[in-house]
């Protein structure tokens, strides 16, 4: 059996190591030698999971608008404390689903009723309240620029929004 010759410049006559096995990723790529593949969740199911969130806490803030409102004798508009008690409601139900619940397991209710987690991009472990909140602060970027940011995922490797890339989130199935 011939071997083929050492790299020309290569003192010591080492070979080049061998392909990778089956047709596998090359050295060190997702999937190579049993290391698994990430599964990025798609648009679709980002934007539903965000839709659920979202309908689990609008209720409080159409009650703070519809209860906390009103006019006085002269016609001029009113806000009374069922409007700040429903809009504190509705920010409650929104931190613990999307901070705290999202931060500590990786999916809020949205998430994980479609089944998509939301993890650090190095470590692929839920990423804490604290990374939470900033990756929802950080979509304001996504926003500022005519809502395109919301859009990246569906043209990036890594299906990430700006804020995803800002706080380096990536969410999974």
């Amino acid at each position: 059996m011939s071997y083929p010759p050492p790299p020309p410049n290569d003192p010591y006559g080492n070979q080049a190591p061998p392909p990778p096995p089956y047709g596998g990723a090359p050295y060190g790529g997702a999937g190579a030698y049993g290391a698994p593949a990430v599964n990025y969740a798609n648009w679709g199911q980002r934007v539903g999971a965000y839709l659920i969130d979202y309908i689990i806490a609008a209720p409080f803030g159409i009650l703070a608008s519809v209860l906390g409102t009103g006019t006085d004798e002269n016609g001029l508009p009113t806000i009374n404390a069922f409007y700040y008690i429903f809009l504190l409601l509705a920010l409650g139900v929104q931190g613990y689903n999307r901070w705290f619940q999202a931060g500590k397991t990786g999916q809020s209710w949205g998430k994980k009723a479609l089944g998509i987690t939301l993890v650090d991009a190095s470590t692929g472990q839920p990423i804490g309240a604290g990374k939470a909140f900033l990756r929802d602060l950080a979509h304001f970027i996504d926003a500022i620029i005519c809502y395109i940011g919301f859009l990246f995922p569906l043209w990036d490797a890594k299906r990430q929004t700006l804020a995803d890339k800002i706080v380096s989130t990536v969410v999974t199935r």
